[in-house]
């Protein structure tokens, strides 16, 4: 069988912060990913939790990040091309995955892998369609309270329609150039993971 996760930028760091959690915490939020996988439009751990595992596991915001993404993401995988839990484990330790946490996950397939699948079968997939894509760059030069100010700022015009209506939905995002940077690594990440399925 051929690997189902590539050993990208982002699967090599994220497995490196993953190796060095000990393996109790990493058990139990392994079970609270798989519990949640089912449901998209909600966060497998609110603000508040995302900061106390911050400090539990060691990890600053972006690593957490990155390892919560990349654990959803190998579940994902294995909900996606059914794979047995001892080939996952195999496939895990072959991207270089400590065996302990490599198990954990196929422990936690074994026992919830079949639950997950039906679940997700169950869901309705009715997405938007993205139909157009604009931008506009705003710069604030001055304020009431400062004379001089920079603050550049971009808006995302996304025109979405449903498979169901004709009418073109449009959702306007404001972002700042930090918050613009942290989307754009968040689709570098969504990027990888398509490549990885072709």
């Amino acid at each position: 069988m051929s690997s189902i996760i590539k050993e990208t930028q982002s699967i090599k760091e994220a497995v490196s912060f993953i190796n060095v959690i000990d393996v109790s915490k990493f058990s139990r939020l392994i079970s609270r990913i798989i519990q949640k996988l089912h449901l998209k439009g909600e966060r497998t751990f609110s603000e508040e939790e995302e900061q106390k595992l911050q400090t539990a596991l060691s990890l600053d915001k972006q690593a957490l990040s990155l390892v919560l993404e990349t654990a959803a993401f190998i579940l994902e995988q294995a909900v996606y091309h059914n794979v047995k839990p001892a080939s996952l484990q195999q496939q895990l330790e072959t991207i270089h995955l400590n065996p302990d946490k490599a198990g954990v996950f196929s422990q936690a397939w074994a026992s919830a892998g079949q639950e997950l699948v039906d679940r997700l079968k169950h869901n309705i997939f009715a997405p938007k369609k993205l139909e157009y894509v604009g931008w506009q760059l705003n710069l604030q030069m001055a304020q009431s309270s400062q004379a001089r100010l920079k603050s550049p700022s971009t808006v995302l015009q996304l025109g979405l329609r449903s498979e169901d209506s004709e009418v073109q939905e449009n959702v306007f995002v404001e972002f700042k150039h930090q918050e613009l940077l942290e989307f754009y690594n968040k689709l570098e990440v969504i990027q990888g993971q398509l490549d990885s399925l072709t």
